[in-house]
């Protein structure tokens, strides 16, 4: 009876193959799954070019969190409720639950540190960068809800981002101490085998990490790490360091996926001139009515 079964089974196989079907073999138990190979450009270094995107909740908070009513709150009878100015806008301006992309524990401030954090949180419509339309930063550049390209080639790296028309050259060779603390900082970058390391400083204090307050000072540090682990997966890690905020570094990680659509492109979002009104409205000769 085993025999015929197995015979079948053969069978079944072989006209699988005669019909030009993909037979997958399955690793031997103990057997570790060979590891990915990324394609290589011209110079041997892995193909880090495309459009990515992270898919997760990190923009909104990225430490663990659960759903709420709003990024603004107010005490409401039975509990938080949506702050006045965001009321209208219902489930829309509602917080989605997301697991983190924070390894290790909560985030490491310092006491003082951390007053300030939950002090942003509760003023997040006074103070978040992202409402201003100010440039994102890094790491917060790579996870917000809109793609990014990197371009490579084998004398150069450079990253472009949809929101805010953001963009980042990778020095291969460093220049020096950043000139000017600025928003996006100054990266220079290597290789580590299969992962582009980039070394990002000369920050300025002014961007946040995501809406929930989590903030640094201009004396963060960032290593990133970008690894194609997958066709259309890159791993992308990131170590900060700030003695002044926190009481030890920390990383995050999360996978960065490539847009597949046929046409897929970065668009337009010069955000800045859809918030004139928000920051110099009050300034018009006859302001609009509120």
């Amino acid at each position: 009876m085993r025999a015929r079964v197995r015979d079948v089974l053969v069978a079944a196989v072989a006209a699988a193959l005669g019909a030009g079907l993909a037979v997958t073999a399955l690793p031997v138990a103990g057997q570790a799954p060979a590891a990915y190979r990324a394609p290589r450009l011209a110079d041997g270094k892995p193909d880090l070019n495309g459009i990515w995107q992270a898919l997760n909740e990190a923009n909104y908070d990225i430490e663990m969190h659960m759903a709420r009513p709003a990024m603004a709150l107010r005490a409401g009878p039975y509990g938080p409720v949506p702050a006045a100015p965001v009321l209208a806008l219902g489930a829309v301006g509602s917080v989605p639950p997301g697991i983190g992309i924070v390894e290790g524990g909560p985030l490491p401030y310092k006491p003082e540190a951390l007053a300030k954090k939950k002090d942003n949180q509760e003023k997040w419509l006074e103070r978040d960068p992202e409402i201003k339309c100010y440039l994102p930063g890094v790491p917060r550049a790579n996870y917000t809800p809109q793609p990014f390209q990197i371009l490579q080639s084998q004398s150069a790296v450079f990253f472009a981002y949809q929101y805010a028309g953001a963009v980042r050259n990778i020095y291969l060779k460093d220049p020096g101490p950043a000139p000017v603390d600025s928003w996006i900082g100054q990266s220079v970058g290597h290789w580590d085998g299969e992962a582009f390391v980039i070394e990002a400083s000369g920050f300025n204090d002014s961007t946040w990490f995501d809406r929930a307050g989590n903030f640094h000072s201009d004396q963060m540090k960032v290593v990133e790490r970008y690894t194609r682990t997958a066709p259309d997966v890159l791993s992308y890690e990131a170590t900060i360091t700030d003695p002044e905020t926190f009481t030890r570094p920390w990383k995050i990680s999360m996978p960065l996926y490539r847009r597949l659509e046929k046409n897929a492109q970065l668009m337009d979002f010069k955000c800045v001139e859809f918030v004139e009104e928000l920051l110099y409205g009050a300034y018009r000769k006859k302001p609009l009515s509120k």
